[in-house]
């Protein structure tokens, strides 16, 4: 993608920041962002580019149309991002991740976007049983977050549908990389682990770590935003690697990697979480979507990250 305008909403947190800087090679991009889980180091890096527009501020707050006008595309990553967020707080993932979309697309629509890029997730298939996951199997929500993402993808169609605005929804399945933020109490998994290795204390597995994940790293995720959006396809695609570990042998891999043997500890499962995570990603290779790696490199380079960072 070259000499477009974009929007990435959503744009300094961990996806968002790695999309701005990929995009901003060649384009001219306006990061929103109210900093709710998004932080300014992120894209500290990127601050001086003469083809960055900085906007702080809430999609639900701002007048959207102004910015849109005359911009090629939106990538809408902004969201609380959390299952146990959510369960605990549902009112706030309501409002940032449903109404907040829903003012994206009537933003979008009425300024005449040529497409947007929803950032949706694997959770919205729940705990069905059957692997890997399909785009044409049923949704299954077990977490308010989740709800929020299938009625994202529902708006999306329907913002397809009747305004002829052309949409596509992205399933994330267990992002991981650089930059991802390991201090929250809802931090993902693998920041999580390698910190507190690095720290030699013990992770915290929830359930018997025989759960599985189809962790993907976040360079592939980038480049499914950036082709989807060059493609003529619209519609929902599974974005992922098409390969699962369970969260025992993270822990084994983790410790390989540093040279440790700090063993985990094992807590009750939470609810809303999700047994095993697999996709099918033949749909998002219609597009030109080949996530190519070995996850032992991917997991090393963000160990090495992360120790660089001063974050262990």
């Amino acid at each position: 993608m070259k000499n477009k305008k974009v929007i990435v909403t959503g744009g300094m947190g961990f996806i968002g920041s790695h999309l701005a800087e990929r995009l901003l090679e060649d384009n001219e991009v306006t990061i929103i962002d109210n900093e709710s889980t998004g932080k300014l180091t992120n894209i500290k890096h990127l601050l001086r580019h003469k083809n960055l527009t900085l906007i702080r501020g809430n999609i639900i707050d701002l007048e959207l149309t102004e910015t849109f006008k005359e911009k090629d595309y939106v990538f809408h990553l902004a969201a609380i991002p959390s299952v146990p967020r959510s369960i605990k707080d549902p009112v706030s993932s309501n409002e940032s991740n449903i109404t907040g979309t829903l003012k994206v697309l009537l933003a979008a629509k009425d300024t005449d976007i040529k497409k947007v890029i929803f950032s949706s997730s694997s959770s919205v298939y729940g705990n069905t049983p059957t692997l890997p996951k399909k785009e044409d199997m049923p949704v299954n929500p077990q977490s308010p977050y989740a709800v929020t993402k299938a009625a994202g993808e529902m708006y999306c169609r329907v913002f397809q549908e009747l305004y002829g605005l052309p949409t596509v929804c992205l399933r994330y399945f267990n992002v991981f990389g650089p930059r991802q933020d390991p201090t929250s109490q809802y931090a993902a998994v693998i920041p999580k682990f390698i910190t507190a290795i690095l720290k030699d204390e013990s992770p915290v597995i929830f359930g018997d770590g025989e759960q599985s994940r189809d962790f993907s790293f976040v360079k592939h995720v980038v480049d499914a935003n950036i082709l989807s959006c060059e493609s003529a396809r619209t519609g929902i695609f599974n974005i992922a690697c098409g390969r699962r570990i369970t969260i025992n042998e993270l822990v084994v891999r983790i410790n390989e990697i540093l040279n440790k043997d700090i063993k985990p500890l094992y807590a009750p499962p939470r609810s809303g979480d999700i047994r095993h995570s697999l996709a099918d990603i033949t749909k998002a290779k219609g597009f030109g979507y080949d996530p190519k790696g070995n996850f032992r490199d991917e997991l090393e380079e963000v160990v090495k990250w992360f120790m660089n960072n001063n974050n262990g």
